[in-house]
């Protein structure tokens, strides 16, 4: 039990000496996408080549999380204490293992495999919330102590109020990460003044948009740091009970989540009298069955407590009443991942990272037809271009960028005469999408957009709870006329039908999921309006 951050600060002491004790480390990253090529398995023979040739004294095997550029997994670096020197292989395979382990014998690269680390992809990054991917275990918390976990909690718990943290968290500008980007201190702020025995934090780690991984990267390579944003946050709003909600199809994370919380729970960290500060939390897990609308707040809650996901109307709000009919707050993964960040090193210092209205970093996945397909963290601010061609390496097989698919289903299309534009909340809201939680889909010319629309309109209407009639008629209709203008059957009227039945669902359905449904189908009709026309069949 660690009762005092003079005994953290020891335990880090202590856990730092026994990394320092080998002169080198072999981190392999044990992400969901390097696993998928076998990392467990490279893992384990890096370790017994390691043993067999009796380096294990000197060269420490370990897992640690996403280091972001999936598209060339395994990805396995190698660290040096002495110099600080960190070399990363890339597309590692079993067929590697013996040649990795013979260049540590030899005191060589394997120069076959070394990637490139001084490319944008790594040099244009901020990284904040993944500070840690890459570098620690996230089975071991004294790694994340090591590395100075929890000793912003403790610093919170013994030297501020509740109302010291929230005004911390007020200067900094964070904004939600989920995609609502509502000011966090704000919320935080509204659920410490309601008066109530008891109160909730929850995490949501339900991602379902297509294409987008970040919180499930993040929540299976540093956890801690997740839990250590939900305590503050339970102090912060004297809240004494937290929930993360994942959904099931994320086994790992699952696993990652709850290993955390066991040993968190083993030093004191969690549970009564955390350092004997007189403050009580705790954290319990609860998976979501896949369906996208529990994305929304109220279908989420209304999951936690054992019912059907659907959503309810605000007023009242879930500061007022939420999990149970307390107050609650919600906040997303990365959200909470910024708050031990904030706290350590001021509002103010965040709120000078990006722009005056998107202060802080933002985690984006980039997928679709671009090279470095993977996980980037960036100031919020940088351009399109930037993020795109230069971070991102460009499109896959060379061919012309087409648009921007961002903000998953309930976003919206970005042609490439924005790529000047920079990435915050305003501005992506100008053209017609949103930031969403962070995926972003690259689209090169061999895709037809009305295709595309029609990919996130079926996927809408699969997931509408149907306890609305806009949603759940509105998504059916708007699917079908799209698949008239795809076999090349539509008529005029049809075109001014689905714009006005876009309008009707995006006006008048009852939470977020219906309300932004219609966003693919109008940013592809507002820019690319001729492939709609090209689906007019002509009489």
């Amino acid at each position: 039990m660690i009762t005092s951050l003079l005994e953290l600060e020891e335990l880090a002491n202590c856990k730092r000496c026994d990394e320092e004790s080998v002169i080198e480390e072999l981190r392999v990253c044990i992400g969901s996408s390097c696993l998928s090529r076998g990392a467990d398995e490279i893992e384990k023979d890096l370790k017994t080549a390691i043993e067999d040739k009796g380096l294990q004294t000197r060269c420490r095997v370990k897992g640690v999380g996403c280091s972001g550029l999936c598209a060339n997994g395994t990805l396995v670096s190698h660290y040096k204490n002495a110099t600080k020197e960190n070399i990363l292989y890339e597309d590692i395979t079993l067929d590697d293992v013996d040649a990795l382990a013979i260049s540590i014998e030899q005191e060589k690269p394997y120069s076959l495999k070394v990637c490139d680390t001084n490319q944008p992809f790594f040099t244009k990054q901020t990284k904040i919330v993944l500070e840690n991917a890459g570098i620690i275990d996230p089975n071991d918390i004294e790694d994340y102590i090591a590395h100075g976990g929890y000793a912003t909690l403790f610093h919170v718990l013994h030297e501020m109020m509740p109302v010291d943290v929230i005004n911390e968290v007020k200067i900094s500008g964070l904004r939600g990460r989920g995609g609502g980007g509502f000011p966090t201190g704000q919320k935080w702020e509204s659920v410490y003044k309601v008066q109530s025995e008891q109160k909730y934090i929850v995490c949501n780690g339900d991602e379902g948009d297509p294409g987008a991984f970040m919180d499930r990267a993040l929540m299976e390579a540093d956890p801690h740091k997740v839990i250590e944003g939900m305590i503050i946050a339970g102090f912060a709003c004297e809240a004494t009970k937290g929930y993360i909600y994942v959904r099931a199809e994320y086994p790992i994370a699952v696993e990652k989540l709850n290993h955390a919380i066991k040993q968190a729970r083993k030093l004191g960290i969690l549970g009564n009298q955390i350092a004997h500060s007189g403050f009580d939390f705790d954290i319990e897990v609860r998976l979501g069955g896949g369906a996208f609308v529990c994305g929304e707040a109220t279908a989420l809650i209304a999951s936690i407590e054992g019912n059907r996901g659907n959503p309810r109307q605000k007023p009242p709000h879930l500061s007022d009443y939420g999990l149970w009919g307390e107050p609650t707050v919600l906040n997303n993964v990365e959200t909470l991942a910024n708050i031990p960040s904030i706290l350590k090193n001021g509002g103010e210092w965040f709120k000078n990272i990006g722009t005056p209205t998107s202060t802080g970093t933002k985690i984006f996945a980039l997928t679709g037809h671009i090279k470095n397909t993977g996980l980037v963290e960036v100031p919020m601010g940088i351009t399109l271009r930037e993020l795109i061609y230069e971070i991102g390496g460009g499109t896959s097989d060379g061919k012309p960028l087409k648009a921007i698919q961002t903000g998953g289903p309930s976003g919206g299309c970005i042609p490439t005469q924005f790529l000047d534009l920079t990435i915050d909340y305003d501005s992506l809201k100008s053209v017609g999408t949103i930031m969403g939680s962070g995926g972003m889909i690259v689209i090169d010319e061999s895709s037809n957009m009305v295709e595309l629309a029609h990919f996130f309109m079926d996927f809408c209407k699969s997931e509408s709870c149907g306890k609305c009639v806009p949603c759940r008629v509105g998504t059916t209709q708007l699917t079908h006329l799209l698949e008239k203008f795809i076999a090349k059957e539509a008529t005029q009227a049809d075109f001014e039908l689905l714009k006005e039945l876009s309008s009707v669902v995006k006006g008048t359905s009852l939470c977020g999921l219906g309300q932004t449904a219609p966003n693919p189908v109008l940013s592809t009709i507002r820019y690319f309006e001729s492939e709609y026309l090209e689906g007019i069949k002509n009489d």
